[in-house]
């Protein structure tokens, strides 16, 4: 048995032993963050908890921190949430959803498909730290980035009117990269530039390990602007709301748009 001073110092070799082996430990996760008023409230679950993969399929991996990550845990309203425009009317069609996200239209008919979509990537990037690299594309072709603090709501959402405002699916085709369907990731969007156009973007994705095939969830808003929400596949009712890859040379039938094939492009990094 040791003596009393070769104890503490038998003692402190077994602490600081265990402080080197606890930093090679990895660190546990952060979960994704969702900044917005509101996002935390009346949100039983998420997407992910929501929406199970179709039968003999697995979501594929995801890296933790990255975009596809935070997209698949997008906090949902409850089960059977109507779809409203940002007036508070009920939208005209109520069949053609599967989920409701939890997260704010604002009241002004300006947060249309592309801005939505521009919304969930700018919310992303100031949830990650990255405020610096929000930037988005005028019609025009003006280049406009955010200049806030993160920490700066009113800002941030006087930045994202003028997006709403000035930007649409003409300039966001534009800004961003063509993909192959073969490629495709979670935080793709196929989308049809124009007056008017629409998009649509993939907020998850699933796999058939034994046969590769793969399968994606649609989330858009649409005109005028209204609750972002999870599509049904009203094409294929039995695996809806998940949706089949397209023949590349093929279309995507959505219930309220109608994308070619070769429409999917990506933001770039």
């Amino acid at each position: 048995m040791p003596a009393r001073g070769q104890s503490s110092i038998f003692h402190a070799m077994l602490l600081a032993t265990a402080l080197a082996a606890a930093q090679l430990l990895p660190a546990a996760e952060a979960a994704p963050r969702y900044l917005w008023p509101g996002a935390s409230e009346n949100s039983p679950d998420a997407l992910l908890d929501r929406i199970a993969p179709p039968q003999n399929f697995e979501r594929i991996a995801v890296v933790p921190g990255s975009f596809a990550e935070w997209l698949r845990h997008l906090p949902l309203r409850p089960p059977h949430t109507p779809v409203r425009l940002y007036d508070g009317r009920l939208k005209w069609a109520q069949d053609n959803h599967e989920a409701v996200i939890n997260i704010d239209t604002g009241k002004r008919n300006l947060q249309q498909c592309a801005d939505a979509i521009m919304r969930l990537r700018a919310e992303y990037l100031l949830a990650s730290g990255r405020a610096r690299q929000i930037a988005f594309n005028y019609t025009n072709g003006k280049r406009v980035a955010y200049r806030g603090k993160a920490s700066d709501r009113k800002a941030f959402q006087r930045y994202m009117i003028g997006i709403f405002a000035y930007a649409g699916t003409y300039s966001l085709e534009r800004e961003m990269v063509p993909v192959s369907l073969s490629g495709m990731r979670i935080g793709d969007v196929f989308i049809k530039g124009g007056f008017p156009g629409h998009a649509v973007l993939v907020v998850d994705m699933a796999e058939n390990k034994a046969t590769g095939e793969k399968r994606f969830l649609l989330a858009q808003s649409y005109m005028p602007a209204q609750d972002m929400h999870i599509l049904k596949n009203r094409r294929s009712a039995d695996i809806s709301p998940w949706y089949r890859l397209p023949d590349p040379d093929g279309e995507l039938i959505t219930p309220e748009w109608v994308f070619e094939a070769k429409a999917l492009r990506r933001f770039k990094d």
